[in-house]
């Protein structure tokens, strides 16, 4: 089922992102964030399901605190002019590619 619901959801993701307005370079920083922000928790979420611990208010509360907080980092950075959204980068793609790892893991186990 969690399956099905992440290929719908890319779908209309997809059929948005072709249809939707050009995003401007001010904005850019922000949604870039938000989407690696995004993309972590469901990986995350994914490797819950896998190991049968998913609960979904954790995964709602994760993928939207997830994706406030880096942009608020993001906006902060550019107010102080640090880059403080590359070490949200790191840290949540460090993150994406440890649940990637654990569920690469799981299928090379199960077959």
């Amino acid at each position: 089922m969690i399956v099905l619901t992440i290929i719908i959801g890319c779908l209309i993701g997809v059929i948005i992102g072709v249809n939707a307005p050009i995003i401007s370079y001010t904005y850019s920083s922000y949604l870039a964030i938000a989407i690696i922000a995004a993309l972590d928790s469901v990986l995350g979420a994914i490797n819950s399901y896998l190991n049968n611990k998913f609960d979904m208010k954790i995964f709602l509360s994760g993928f939207f605190g997830n994706a406030i907080l880096a942009i608020l980092l993001t906006y902060l950075g550019k107010k102080l002019n640090i880059d403080i959204n590359l070490a949200v980068i790191v840290i949540l793609v460090g993150r994406m590619f440890n649940n990637l790892g654990s569920i690469r893991r799981y299928y090379m186990k199960k077959f």
